[in-house]
């Protein structure tokens, strides 16, 4: 799934989880399973190659979201 949308990415670094999640599944069809690890590596990604662009640390990222 390395076509995400400039969309996904935006959401991911809002910090617009759920949004993101979606966005993931609309755009392959996968389940939210898939579109979990899908989003996962794309934050990876992001983290490693724009640390810049998070508004919130890695330990404030995920706070509150349990899957």
């Amino acid at each position: 799934m390395e076509d995400l949308s400039e969309s996904v990415d935006r959401d991911i670094l809002d910090h617009r989880i759920i949004l993101a999640i979606k966005a993931i599944r609309d755009a392959s069809g996968c389940t939210v399973h898939e579109a979990l690890d899908v989003f996962a590596r794309r934050h990876e990604e992001l983290r490693r190659d724009r640390p810049g662009d998070f508004q919130l640390s890695r330990e404030e990222y995920g706070r509150d979201i349990y899957t």
